[in-house]
């Protein structure tokens, strides 16, 4: 049952409040017009009973003066809506009734015994659901009965409900304003937070509206640039510290040149070789952070990944292309260029063959899928893979496991691209690689 109204409560705060604010209101309105109509009741009730003690009364005493042929004429005269006389004899002599008596009919009986009891005998009894029948003798011994009926409903002016439902879509609208109002700057503050790129070089918050909206602005602000001089001194050191590597590399290895040939001398440059690839990759990875440095401009996709899928097969390598967008979009194609290419080349590398696929979702994004049949990855490990320097393989052989950079600097490029980078298990085997992009059209 929990389980069932946490799957009916809203996700959205702003949604949660105005809810809970229109049910308040929605409340309220109830428990006024409720108090409101009780009120009426009780006041139009007792102005009821006050009307039947007049005028059953004067209506008993005119009765009794007429001569016993006139009265049957007047009798329906005299009726009114919550009363009626008779002169049968038989209604009079009729059996009480065996409803029992409410408070209402018991006020009823009690108004008409006061009303007219001092000058004529009177019994009142019940006749049914909210009804009473009163019994007397007229001066001259002719029976006379009264049917009373108690009034269970108020009456409603037609435009009272729908000036009340008015009233509630007003007081509703205006809860979901305030509440729109009040949550917009959380709204705001999740964007730039969503909108931080691995280079975290998104324009600062606007520092307007209210105090604690302008203090909270000022606080992201200020994290925003705090992390992202923390990264790019982290970024910097590793750039520094790997081109640093290269010259020192670069000594070595021609030092291992002028050696006699050798088995040490093969293990030495094998060695200096895979030395030189992770540095030079620990560069390309402190420059993928910086990418935005190439401009965006209007391409056509289709185009470019039949170049890139072209160039593969010069190469000799089995990789195809299918699917099409059919329009040009705006991003940075050296970027994308890059990391398809990590994605083409690891699936190569692997399997010696690689698929790709592009398509547009229904939701307005681009999929770019990279696939192939090789040995897959654990399920445990498809995001472990993409920290840098990760390598399945616990034998760290560069031939096989490479260096762990490559899925590091294509998820950093993609995500700087605007765009996300997941891996996935292949139906049938293998892994599928999806790089999914906004659909940014060029003349946005």
């Amino acid at each position: 049952m929990k389980a069932f109204w946490r799957r009916l409560w809203p996700n959205s705060l702003a949604t949660r409040i105005a809810l809970i604010l229109v049910a308040g209101l929605a409340l309220s309105q109830l428990l006024a017009f409720g108090t409101v109509i009780n009120e009426r009741y009780q006041a139009a009730t007792s102005m009821m009973m006050v009307y039947l003690e007049k005028d059953v009364a004067s209506s008993v005493a005119l009765l009794d003066h007429l001569p016993a042929s006139e009265r049957p004429a007047w009798v329906g005269r005299l009726a009114r809506r919550y009363y009626e006389f008779s002169v049968d004899p038989a209604l009079a002599s009729e059996p009480p009734s065996p409803f029992p008596p409410d408070a209402l009919s018991e006020q009823l009986a009690s108004t008409i015994e006061q009303a007219i009891g001092k000058r004529y005998p009177v019994k009142a009894t019940m006749a049914g659901p909210g009804m009473v029948r009163a019994r007397l003798t007229l001066s001259d011994g002719a029976p006379l009965t009264i049917d009373l009926r108690a009034s269970r409903g108020m009456p409603l002016s037609p435009w009272l409900p729908v000036q009340m439902a008015a009233q509630l879509l007003v007081l509703g609208a205006c809860s979901w304003l305030a509440v729109r109002v009040a949550t917009r700057p959380l709204e705001r503050l999740a964007q730039a937070a969503e909108g931080l790129g691995p280079d975290l070089r998104a324009a600062p918050l606007a520092l307007d509206g209210p105090t604690e909206v302008t203090r909270a602005a000022r606080a992201f602000n200020a994290m925003q640039e705090r992390i992202a001089a923390n990264v790019a001194e982290r970024m910097q050191i590793l750039a520094a510290v790997s081109h640093d590597l290269q010259t020192p590399i670069t000594r070595m290895r021609l030092r291992t040149d002028l050696m006699d040939d050798g088995v040490e001398r093969d293990k030495m440059q094998r060695d200096l070789l895979e030395m030189q690839t992770l540095v030079r990759e620990g560069v390309s990875f402190a420059r993928s952070l910086h990418q935005e440095t190439e401009p965006a401009r209007r391409i056509d996709l289709d185009a470019l990944l039949a170049s890139i899928v072209a160039d593969y097969a010069d190469a000799g390598r089995a990789v195809t292309f299918a699917g099409e967008i059919g329009e040009p979009v705006v991003t940075r194609s050296r970027a994308l260029g890059r990391v398809l290419g990590n994605l083409i080349d690891n699936a190569v590398k692997f399997t010696g063959a690689a698929e790709l696929e592009v398509a547009r979702k229904a939701d307005g994004t681009i999929a770019i899928d990279v696939l192939d049949r090789g040995p897959g990855i654990p399920p445990s490990e498809l995001e472990a893979v993409f920290q840098p320097f990760y390598r399945l393989e616990n034998s760290r052989n560069r031939d096989t496991g490479g260096t762990g950079l490559g899925l590091a600097i294509a998820r950093q490029l993609a995500q700087s691209l605007g765009g996300n980078l997941v891996l996935s298990a292949r139906e049938g085997g293998g892994l599928a690689a999806r790089l999914t992009l906004k659909s940014v059209a060029a003349g946005a």
